[in-house]
């Protein structure tokens, strides 16, 4: 059964990163869930002009602001790729139960790609699936980066 939610949370983040694409950003998407309710974001890095304004921390600022928290605890995040150290740091500050991610990143993903991030001692580790989707996320990742060169 778990499978199964994950599977159509990840189709929702793919559909943020579809968007991000669309709209020149490097295409990530997530969906955090918590208690019911349900955020969704992608990448506004270039948009926003903010360096942090990954798709990871939009959803998370989403949803603290909303349930009035900072901590997310019982919270899953999907996100369709690897998150990088600054997300890493935000999951273990807000305190997100579980991480469900599509590919990995070899050049920044700091879950088990080039860093493993939730092994360096700190005081919270989720729990980690990976791979759900993965082919999906680097066709789509693949396609922009190959346009852009």
């Amino acid at each position: 059964m778990a499978k199964i939610d994950d599977r159509s949370f990840m189709k929702i983040a793919l559909e943020e990163a579809l968007e991000a694409y669309g709209e020149g950003e490097v295409p990530v998407g997530a969906v955090l869930v918590k208690d019911g309710l349900i955020v969704r974001g992608h990448n506004m890095v270039i948009q926003s002009r903010d360096p942090t304004a990954h798709a990871e921390i939009v959803v998370i600022r989403d949803m603290s602001s909303r349930v009035g928290n900072y901590r997310l605890s019982g919270s899953s995040l999907y996100v369709t790729l690897e998150p990088c150290i600054m997300c890493v740091g935000a999951i273990v500050q807000a305190r997100i139960a579980r991480l469900v991610f599509g590919a990995p990143d070899k050049r920044f993903g700091a879950v088990e790609s080039m860093l493993r991030g939730f092994e360096l001692g700190l005081n919270h580790r989720p729990e980690v699936v990976s791979g759900i989707m993965e082919e999906e996320v680097r066709d789509l990742l693949r396609d922009f980066f190959s346009k852009r060169r």
